[in-house]
C-alpha cells in the first residue's frame, strides 16, 4: 500500500493546479514582452520616418554647421545680479535680484572670459555658464568702459575650457560672410549669419568716448548677444558684438562689433593690470570751443587747428618735453599755451583726434610733436607716459 499512497500524493489535484498556474504566468510574461517589443519597434519606425537623414545639405550649410560645432564650446552665457537692502519693521536683509544677461567667450585655459563692459556694469555678482551647462561663479579681473570691454575669470578645470581662435581685423572686406554666436533673449548658443555691411564705423561708449573702426554687420544681434564673438568664415574671432542700431532696442538690420585688433591689444593689459594703459602727454587741454573763440577773436591764426595746453602735470610727458601752458607775464597779461598741431605725422584738429593719435602708440614711445608757439611752429619730442584716470 505504501507505493500506491506515495503516487497518489504526487498526482493530487492541488499539484496539477499549481503547474497550470505557473505555465499561465510564463505565457503571460512572454506575451507582455512581445507586445512591448512591438510597441517600441513601431515608435522607432515612426520616428525614423518623421526625421529622415539629410543628404541634400549644401557645402555652405555643412561648413556653417561645422563652424558652429567647433566654435560654440568657446562661447559662454553670462548672468548678472545685484544686491539691495530691503528693510522691514524688524530687520534689514540683503536681497539678490537678477540684473541681466549677456554673452562672452573663453580667452584662454586659465579661465579668462571676455565680454562687454555694459554686460557687467552695475552688477554685484556674475555667473558664467559653459557650453556643457556647468555654471561657475565669476570674478571681475579688469574693465575698460571707454572700449566697452571687461574680463572675468572662472576657476573651471582647463579641460573644460576651449579658447576661441583669434583672427585679425586689418584685412576685412565689406561683403564677406560673418557668424555671430550668443544668447539673445537668454536663448543659449544661438547662431546667426550675415555679412560685413561696413567698416570704419564709430559708436559711443558708456563714458562718452568714441570707439572707432567698428565693424558693421547685418547678422542679427539682439539683447543678450552683447559680448559674444563675431567670427569669419574660418571660425576666427574678428570682433565682439557690442551694439545694435535701433530705436526699439531690438535688431533692425544694423549691428556693431568692436574689432578684434583692439581686443587683442587691450585684453592682455586688462588681465595683467586690471585697466588698459593709455599713453598720454599728461596735460589739461583747452576746450575745443574756447580754441574756436580764440580764432574768432583773432588771437590765433584762422587756419590754426589743434589742442591748446592749459596746464601741464609736473614731471609728466608734456612737462618733460618742454610744452608750455597758459600763463601770465610779469605785467599780468595772458600768454597763450602751446597749440599741439601734429603728433607723429598725424594732424591734430581737436581733442578726439589727439586721443586717436595717442592710442596708436604705447606707453614709453617717443613721438615727435609740432606745436604753435607765439605764432611760430616748433618741433618737440615727447616720451609718452601712462594716463592714470582711464575710468
Amino acid at each position: 500500500m505504501a507505493p500506491e499512497q506515495q503516487s497518489h500524493r504526487f498526482d493530487s489535484p492541488e499539484r496539477k493546479s499549481s503547474i497550470t498556474q505557473k505555465w499561465l504566468i510564463l505565457i503571460l510574461i512572454v506575451l507582455i514582452g512581445l507586445m512591448a517589443f512591438e510597441l517600441v519597434s513601431r515608435k522607432l519606425r515612426q520616428s525614423t520616418s518623421r526625421v529622415p537623414l539629410r543628404t541634400d545639405l549644401t557645402q555652405t550649410e555643412l561648413r556653417t554647421i561645422e563652424l558652429f560645432r567647433e566654435s560654440s564650446p568657446s562661447v559662454v552665457h553670462i548672468r548678472t545680479a545685484e544686491f539691495a537692502l530691503e528693510a522691514d519693521q524688524f530687520s534689514m536683509n540683503l536681497q539678490k535680484t537678477p540684473q541681466g544677461s549677456g554673452s562672452g567667450f573663453i580667452w584662454d585655459r586659465k579661465g579668462h572670459i571676455v565680454t562687454n563692459f555694459h554686460v557687467i556694469q552695475k552688477a554685484d555678482e556674475a555667473t558664467v555658464t559653459l557650453a556643457d551647462n556647468t555654471i561657475w561663479k565669476a570674478k571681475l579681473v579688469g574693465f575698460a568702459p571707454s572700449k566697452d570691454l571687461a574680463v572675468l575669470k572662472i576657476n573651471a578645470p582647463s579641460e573644460r575650457l576651449k579658447p576661441i581662435e583669434v583672427g585679425n581685423s586689418t584685412d576685412l572686406q565689406v561683403g564677406q560672410t560673418v557668424l555671430a554666436i550668443g544668447n539673445p533673449f537668454g536663448l543659449d548658443q544661438s547662431l546667426t549669419t550675415g555679412i560685413i555691411s561696413g567698416l570704419g564705423r564709430e559708436i559711443i561708449s558708456v563714458t562718452g568716448r568714441s570707439i572707432r573702426n567698428v565693424i558693421q554687420t547685418d547678422a542679427s544681434i539682439n539683447p543678450g548677444n552683447s559680448g559674444g564673438p563675431l567670427l569669419d568664415s574660418s571660425g576666427h574671432l574678428i570682433g565682439v558684438n557690442t551694439a545694435i542700431y535701433s530705436s526699439s532696442h531690438v535688431y533692425a538690420g544694423i549691428g556693431y562689433a568692436v574689432p578684434v585688433d583692439l581686443i587683442s591689444r587691450f585684453v592682455p593689459q586688462l588681465i595683467r593690470y586690471g585697466v588698459i594703459q593709455i599713453p598720454s602727454l599728461n596735460f589739461t587741454g583747452v576746450d575745443d570751443f574756447v580754441t574756436r573763440k580764440l580764432k574768432t577773436n583773432q588771437l590765433l591764426p584762422q587756419d590754426a587747428q589743434g589742442v591748446m595746453v592749459q596746464e601741464v602735470i609736473p614731471g609728466g610727458a608734456a612737462d618733460l618735453a618742454g610744452l608750455q601752458a597758459i600763463r601770465l607775464d610779469k605785467s599780468g597779461n595772458v600768454i597763450l599755451g602751446d597749440l599741439i598741431m601734429q603728433l607723429d605725422k598725424m594732424p591734430i584738429t581737436n581733442a578726439n583726434s589727439l586721443l586717436d593719435a595717442l592710442e596708436a602708440h604705447k606707453v614709453g614711445d617717443e613721438v615727435p610733436l609740432i606745436v604753435l608757439r607765439n605764432n611760430q611752429k616748433i618741433k618737440l619730442t615727447a616720451k609718452l607716459h601712462e594716463w592714470k584716470n582711464e575710468q
